[in-house]
């Protein structure tokens, strides 16, 4: 059951943070959806089928495709193999089959969101399969697939799925781990054709790609430009910490990218030998869920990979090894471009179990375990500690070994401490016994997890389930249904197998292993590094360990109290038609309800006030700190362990942001929880804690981030883009250590009072709850606040950098093949123009697609080069049209001049009708698809209840996006791609800085 000891639960104001391994890079959502702020529902778009039927074009040079047989003629074994071995129930939703040629297939419906089907094509080979000449074969494999084929010519399939409204780089998308390559496609408003023909194409990727010299010579400037851009830092940590960690075993040298000398030695005779020993029928499994009739996928399986015949003899798959404890216990490195870190391994053998009942109950105790130590040295933290976050974590890695992950980040350079102090904890905790007050705290938030995810089953998307079945197949465990995982939890708390002594005996077995292994990372070098390690983790800890915290008992009654409920001055229907209300209490705060039980089981809230970055003075100011330590400064008396202890078994949490026109405080609860969610919302608001401890590991945080961005290109991006797009607005500059090191709790007090306490409120309520008694929650903890402003603040104007003739140039630490280019033009902001951010939108789309040709598909420059446009609505200023790629230093002029061409022909000639359908087709599917989800519809809407053209807005959508013409998006790229107006940006190393011109 995959996913039973992965849950975190709720965080209080912290983002998880993901690092993919996609083929293209794409701008994340949440940025995305500042320029373009639409989720409808379909009502309000027109009925477009999508260009379904478009045969893809044959491709001359493939070899002949597969033969494929008959469905009839075909006989299926339909017995459920995900569960040989397992005692534990099978989902019933899912069906499965082998076909004669060892395919195996698992299908289900799934109807969210409506109309798409996921489709997914797990090949059981990855990077520890490959020989070392092969290093980063299976990688390039899955390149090559995507490039060409036997049914579809180079680059032919990506524009016939974006033709079936594919999103590609987001929808269709692939990935290479050590053990498995994963091909991914989620199709929108699936036709049984369009379904038919894709794949029809997959079957071809994985049969019959196109592996002949040219096409390696094709792809391999790509893969060689994927692997270049990778940040060098993280990635040179990462392989030492692969090297120390599973020395011994392939693992240890085994990145899916490979090594330059094994890409650049790769032909078509090797890549074809690599594919024919793996790419098998018997190791792939096809996945489905999607919102059609599983008895059609499995008939158009069928008919699609049947005929598909291994070439050569079955060779078994290699021995992974096992944690080899003679190997060196510890390893250094000497990073400049990562603070300090300290990882370590505790290793056993992995070994395949069958996926039992039993099987899966131990393992919930030893999560419950790990995680009681986490919350331990989180507890540490938060007081102060030597360490400013340290975690324990649970894995079963690459099928190489089971470990018990550490991992710790110092305050400043205090390493040797830190390893101690977390040492400490660690030997009490396997030392005694944990009380049985701790373990129901763990139970309680594992409860309302597995409970969560039962409860809001019917909602889970389609691509999730297809990708959990894809990562139960790796990791050679089962998949169920939610509600039979949740009773095999509450049967082991039945049978009484969370005791001090079981859990006690978890800790010392998850802490016990074959081998050990540690690692630290300095950002400078130090003398006797090596020795210092190996004495911090000889030394004796017990004297360290201190006092267990003992968190007293807090319930809701312990927060600020609010007045009297509030009355209601006013209301409406905001959008009747889809049932947004608007109801205006006579303190100022305006709420605004969207009952949407479809959602069964989420509720969204958010608070918007104040007036945002346009509120925010444009000198240097402690806003930078208020995303990490404002939540955690507390409410009222009770600080940031209250809060944790406070929603213990509940769905309550809380996240701040900074938008362009207001403050948020945001969080996805439930029915059950979301009046105590508004109670602890209006507290924060109304009686603000003003903990110092968080302002310091908020500044420690901060200064330890410092190190990373000179490192690599994009770390000079990511602390100097912004500013610099807003010509040095201080809003928008990262913080200097200087200015780091000068806050202190007074000043954060004083800067974050005042805007808590200032400006309007507007409350959202979405989703599964009824609009009265919303109505009534909000009056009894917003309403009920003093009065507040409702005229909305008028934001600060924000300038675009002047037009250089001569790229402005910063300079990065890292690696002398690493550049960044970055050329942009201003373009405008606020609701009025709404329709023209929509079209450009378009317009960027285009730009980006033609981008990826030219610089990555034809001259291999960049592997992920991106264009999106940006348009605030909360402000009339601000916006503008954004394309970046990384890139070598000597390819930085090449960027800007396909740049400018692309956009010099934007401007001067109307794109054709083909083009401009393969663009505005998926992102009509991404609208019809948001549209479902109250999410969105909270993201459409927002700052409607003192503008009410955000919510007016809605309805021309669809004739804004579907009734853009190639002359609207000339006439958009005329007006804004002007090379008088750009703005261009090189980030390259030191050693290469260009000579004055």
């Amino acid at each position: 059951m995959p996913g039973q000891a992965r849950h975190d639960g709720k965080r209080w104001n912290t983002k998880k943070v993901a690092v993919p391994c996609p083929r293209r890079y794409m701008p994340p959502m949440a940025s995305w959806s500042r320029a373009f702020r639409v989720s409808l529902l379909p009502l309000l778009l027109a009925s477009t089928a999508p260009l379904v039927g478009q045969v893809a074009k044959r491709n001359p040079a493939a070899p002949p495709p597969p033969a494929t047989a008959a469905p009839a003629a075909v006989p299926v074994d339909t017995s459920a193999w995900l569960y040989k071995g397992s005692d534990i129930t099978p989902d019933p939703a899912w069906s499965f089959g082998t076909l004669p040629n060892g395919l195996r297939y698992a299908v289900r419906r799934n109807g969210v969101p409506p109309g798409q089907v996921s489709v997914r094509v797990a090949m059981d080979v990855g990077s520890l399969y490959e020989k070392d000449s092969e290093r980063g074969f299976a990688h390039f494999i899955e390149h090559l697939s995507f490039r060409s084929s036997a049914y579809v010519a180079d680059g032919e399939a990506k524009r016939v799925w974006q033709r079936f409204g594919a999103t590609f780089g987001s929808d269709t998308n692939a990935s290479t781990t050590p053990t498995q390559t994963l091909y991914k496609l989620d199709l929108p408003s699936a036709t049984e054709a369009g379904l038919d023909e894709s794949l029809h194409i997959l079957s071809g990727m994985m049969a019959a790609p196109v592996l002949t010299d040219a096409a390696v010579n094709a792809e391999r400037p790509i893969v060689l430009s994927e692997r270049r851009e990778q940040p060098g830092p993280q990635v040179r940590f990462q392989n030492a910490l692969r090297e120390t960690f599973f020395a011994g075993q392939p693992l240890a040298e085994r990145s899916p990218i490979g090594t330059e000398e094994t890409l650049l030695g790769a032909n078509g005779a090797t890549m074809r030998a690599f594919h024919d020993r793996w790419y098998r029928p018997n190791r792939a499994v096809v996945i489905i869920s999607g919102d059609m009739d599983p008895a059609l996928f499995s008939k158009l399986i069928v008919k699609n990979f049947a005929g598909w015949q291994a070439k050569g003899p079955d060779v078994p798959a290699p021995g992974f090894g096992k944690p080899d404890p003679t190997k060196p216990p510890t390893a250094t490195l000497v990073e400049p471009g990562m603070p300090a870190v300290v990882a370590t391994a505790v290793l056993r053998p992995w070994t395949y179990q069958d996926d039992t009942v039993i099987f899966n109950q131990k393992r919930m105790v030893d999560t419950v375990a790990s995680r009681l130590v986490s919350r331990r040295l989180e507890t540490r933290a938060r007081a102060g500690g030597s360490f400013l976050q340290a975690s324990v974590s649970l894995d079963d890695q690459s099928r190489s070994a089971n470990a018990t992950f550490t991992s710790i980040v110092p305050i400043g350079d205090q390493w040797e401490a830190a390893l101690k102090d977390v040492r400490a904890v660690i030997a009490d905790a396997t030392a005694t016994a944990p009380t049985q007050a701790e373990i129901d705290r763990e139970l309680a938030d594992y409860d309302t997890v597995m409970r969560t995810i039962t409860e809001t089953s019917r909602v889970e998307a389609g691509a999730k389930q297809a990708d959990d079945m894809a990562g139960a197949l790796d990791i050679r465990e089962t998949t169920t249904a939610p509600a039979t995982s949740y009773a095999i939890f509450k049967d082991a708390r039945a049978k009484n197998m969370f005791t001090p002594a079981t859990v006690l005996a978890a800790t010392k077995r998850i802490f016990t292993g074959d081998a050990t292994r540690a690692i630290v990372n300095t950002p400078t070098a130090e003398p006797g590094v090596a020795a210092k390690l190996a004495a911090a983790l000889a030394a004796d800890v017990s004297k360290l360990a201190g006092e267990r915290r003992v968190q007293a008992a807090v319930d809701f009654s312990k927060l600020p109290k609010f007045g009297p409920p509030g009355t209601i001055a006013s209301q409406r229907d905001a959008e009747a038609q889809l049932g947004l209300k608007q109801v205006n209490f006579a303190n100022g705060v305006r709420l605004l309800i969207f009952p949407n039980p479809a959602e069964s089981g989420r509720v969204y809230v958010r608070a918007r006030f104040g007036g945002g970055y346009g509120a925010l003075p444009s000198t240097p100011s402690p806003a930078w700190a208020g995303d990490t330590a404002l939540v955690a400064s507390g409410v009222g008396k009770l600080d940031q362990g209250d809060l944790d202890q406070l929603s213990a078994g509940r769905r309550i949490g809380l996240d701040f942001g900074i938008d362009d026109d207001a403050f948020q405080l945001a969080a996805m609860t439930s029915p059950a929880d979301f009046q105590d969610q508004l109670k602890l919302m209006a507290a924060k608001l109304a009686k603000p804690g003003w903990d110092p401890a968080p302002i310091a590991r908020a500044k420690a945080a901060a200064q330890a981030a410092q190190s990373s961005f000179s490192s690599s290109p994009s770390g000079i991006l990511s602390r100097d883009l912004e500013g610099l797009l807003r010509a040095d607005d201080a809003r928008w500059t990262t913080p200097t250590p200087a200015q780091i090191d000068a806050l202190n709790p007074k000043d954060f007090r004083a800067f974050w009072k005042p805007l808590l306490a200032s400006g309007p409120i507007e409350v959202s309520v979405f989703g599964d709850v009824p609009a009265d008694k919303a109505i009534e929650a909000v009056a009894a903890t917003f309403g009920a606040m003093k009065p507040r402003d409702t005229e909305p603040l008028i934001p600060r104007a924000t300038s675009f950098p002047a037009h250089v003739a001569q790229p402005v140039i910063r300079t990065h630490d890292g690696v002398d093949t690493q550049a960044a280019a970055v050329i942009a033009w201003p373009t405008g902001g606020g609701i009025a123009e709404v329709r023209t951010s929509r079209q450009l939108d378009i317009l960027a789309q285009i730009f980006s697609d033609r981008l990826f040709e030219r610089l990555r598909q034809e001259s291999g420059a960049s592997y992920s080069p991106q264009v999106a446009s940006q348009w605030p609505l909360g402000a009339t200023s601000g916006g503008r049209i954004l394309a970046i790629g990384q890139v070598t230093p000597e390819n930085v002029p090449l960027f800007f001049r396909l740049a400018r061409e692309i956009a010099a022909d934007l401007a001067a000639k109307p794109v054709g009708a083909d083009e401009l359908a393969r663009i505005v087709t998926p992102i009509h599917q991404q609208l019809l698809r948001a549209s479902t989800s109250s999410q969105f519809w909270l993201s459409q809407w927002g700052g409607g209840a003192y503008d009410p053209r955000r919510i007016t807005a809605v309805r021309t959508i669809g004739a804004d996006v579907l009734g853009a013409t190639p002359a609207d998006i000339q006439a958009l790229a005329a007006r804004y791609l002007r090379p008088d107006k750009d703005w261009t940006l090189a980030v390259v190393p030191k050693a290469k800085v260009p000579a004055a011109r």
